[in-house]
C-alpha cells in the first residue's frame, strides 16, 4: 500500500483466548475484532499458537479485506505467561521491590528469595521454574555482599535461564563479569532502590522486557512455523500482555500533551479464570506522610496479581475469601469445569447470577489489597494519619476487563464494579469514591498499548473511548 500502512493488526495470545483488533492508523477506529480459543501444542508436539492466530486473521479479514496484509503487532502471556523469580537482600525492602516490579513488568512472581542462595533455596527455585530470575540487593554504594554472593553461586551452578541485574549499581562490573564466565544471559539495569525510601523500576522494566523478546517467547516452543507473510511468532510478539496492558492504562490515565490529555487518576481491575489483576496510574501527593514512612516506595504506575481470586480455577478461594459459603457449590462446579459457559447449563439465569456474585467478590477483595487501607494512630507527633498500599479514593476512572464484564450485560457495572466504589467503607479501605466506571468492551488497551510507541496518536484516539465512555 503507497504511502504506508492504513491500518495495523494488533493481536493479544491470550491464555485462553487470543483476541485480534483491526485498527485504522489515521483515526484509532476499531474497524475490525475477533476472537479464538489460543491453540497451544499438545503433549506431542502437535499444534501451533498461530492456528488460532490465523483463524483470527481470516476472521478479521471477512469484516474488512485490509487485515490479510496489515503490519501485525502482539502480545502474549500464552503458555503460562512470563514466570519471574526474585532473589534480594531481605525481605521487607529489596525482595519486597523486587517483587513489586516484577509485577509491574507483567510478570507473574513465582518465588521470592531473600538473605542469600544456598542449595536448599536453589532447589526451590528450580521447582520454580521461572522464565526470569530478577537479581536485586542493596542501595547504590550500599550492602553489596548478598547481590555479589547470589551472582557467584549462580554461576558456579551455573544456572543457565537469563537474569535481570537490578540492585547495587556498583557491584556490577563483579555480577556481569561472573554471570558472563557462566554463559548466563544477564541484562543490567538501574538499582530498583537506589536508596531507602525510593522505587525505581522503569529501567528493570525495561530490562524484563529485553529479556522476555529474546529468551523467553522461543524458549516456550508455542510455535514452529510461520503465518502466510513469512512472520515467525517471535516476530510477531512485542512484549508480556500484562505489560502491554499497563502502558495502555499509562497512556489512557496521561495522555500525550496538551492536544491529546489522558483521564486523569484510571483504575483498571481485569478479572480472569485463575488471577484477577489491578493496574493503576495514580500521581502521588509527595506530602502524604503516611506514604513516606514505608521503606519501599509505592509508585505512580503499579499492578498487583491476586492469583487466589478468578472465575474458574481460583472460583472457590475467590468466595472462601468472600465469605459467600452460598456460592460454594457454583465455584466447584468452575474450578472442575473451567470453559462452563452459563447458556450452556441447565439453568443459565441461576449461573449468569453466580458469575456476576464471584465477580464481584473478586473485584472488591482485589482493589482492597491494592489500595489498602488508612487508619488513625497516635505517634510522638500527635495522632496521624497511617496507610497502606495505594491511595485509589480520588481515582476519576475505574475500568473493568475480562470477559464476565464485557458479556455481562447491561447488570455488570452495577453488579460487579459499582460496588466496589464509594465514600465510607467499613475498615478504612482506600477504595474509589466516585469515580466514572466503563467496561473495555472492546478490549482497546492492549490494543493502544501495542501502538504506543509506533503510532502514540492513533494508540491515544483508540483508548479515549474508555475516557469518553458512559456505562454509568
Amino acid at each position: 500500500m503507497s504511502g504506508g500502512p492504513t491500518c495495523v493488526v494488533c493481536v493479544d495470545f491470550g491464555s485462553t483466548f487470543t483476541k485480534a483488533a483491526l485498527v485504522d492508523l489515521a483515526t484509532g477506529d476499531l474497524l475490525a475484532t475477533a476472537s479464538h480459543p489460543t491453540t497451544l501444542p499438545d503433549s506431542q508436539g502437535d499444534g501451533d499458537v498461530l492456528d488460532g492466530y490465523d483463524a483470527c486473521v481470516r476472521a478479521l479479514a471477512e469484516q474488512d479485506p485490509r487485515a490479510e496484509d496489515a503490519d501485525v503487532l502482539a502480545c502474549s502471556s500464552a503458555g503460562g505467561g512470563l514466570r519471574i523469580a526474585v532473589v534480594g537482600n531481605e525481605e521487607l525492602v529489596t525482595a519486597e521491590a523486587g517483587r513489586r516490579v516484577a509485577l509491574s513488568s507483567g510478570g507473574k512472581v513465582v518465588l521470592v528469595l531473600h538473605s542469600g542462595l544456598d542449595a536448599s533455596k536453589l532447589a526451590e527455585l528450580r521447582a520454580a521454574e521461572p522464565d526470569v530470575v530478577l537479581l536485586v540487593g542493596g542501595t547504590d554504594g550500599g550492602n553489596a555482599e548478598v547481590l555479589e554472593g547470589d551472582a557467584a553461586f549462580l554461576s558456579g551452578t551455573p544456572w543457565t535461564g537469563p537474569v535481570v541485574v537490578a540492585g547495587n549499581v556498583e557491584s556490577q562490573p563483579l555480577v556481569a563479569s561472573l554471570l558472563q564466565q557462566a554463559q548466563t544471559p544477564y541484562v543490567l539495569a538501574d538499582n530498583v532502590v537506589p536508596r531507602i525510601g525510593v522505587l525505581a523500576p522503569d529501567s528493570a522494566r525495561r530490562a524484563i522486557r529485553e529479556i522476555f523478546l529474546s529468551h523467553v517467547i522461543g524458549g516456550k516452543h508455542l510455535s514452529s512455523r510461520t503465518d502466510p507473510h513469512g512472520r515467525s511468532f517471535t516476530d510477531l510478539v512485542r512484549g508480556a500482555t500484562p505489560d502491554v496492558v499497563l502502558t495502555g492504562v499509562e497512556l489512557l490515565a496521561r495522555g500525550l500533551d496538551d492536544g491529546h490529555r489522558g483521564a486523569g487518576d484510571v483504575v483498571v481491575v481485569d478479572v480472569g479464570g485463575a488471577t484477577t489483576d489491578v493496574h493503576s496510574v495514580v500521581e502521588l501527593d509527595p506530602e502524604d506522610s503516611g506514604l513516606a514512612r514505608e521503606v519501599v516506595a509505592t509508585t505512580p504506575v503499579t499492578r498487583t496479581v491476586e492469583g487466589d481470586l478468578g472465575m474458574r480455577w481460583s472460583a472457590v478461594s475467590t468466595v472462601e475469601a468472600a465469605g459467600r459459603d452460598d456460592l460454594h457449590a457454583a465455584a466447584v462446579r468452575r474450578r472442575a469445569q473451567p470453559d462452563l459457559l452459563p447458556d450452556a447449563c441447565p439453568d443459565p439465569a441461576a449461573e449468569r447470577e453466580a458469575d456476576l456474585d464471584i465477580a464481584a467478590a473478586a473485584v472488591r477483595i482485589a482493589l482492597e489489597r491494592h489500595a489498602g487501607r488508612s487508619k488513625v494512630v497516635v505517634s510522638p507527633e500527635g495522632r496521624v494519619v497511617e496507610r497502606s498500599g495505594k491511595d485509589l479514593r480520588e481515582v476519576d476512572l475505574l475500568v473493568g476487563s475480562g470477559g464476565v464484564l464485557r458479556h455481562g450485560g447491561p447488570d455488570a457495572v452495577r453488579r460487579v464494579l459499582a460496588p466496589a466504589t464509594g465514600d465510607a467503607f467499613e475498615g478504612g479501605w482506600q477504595l474509589p469514591r466516585d469515580p466514572r466506571v466503563v467496561v473495555d468492551h472492546d478490549y482497546v488497551l492492549a490494543a493502544a498499548g501495542l501502538l504506543a510507541e509506533a503510532h502514540p496518536v492513533a494508540a491515544h484516539r483508540l483508548v479515549s473511548r474508555l475516557a469518553t465512555a458512559g456505562d454509568r
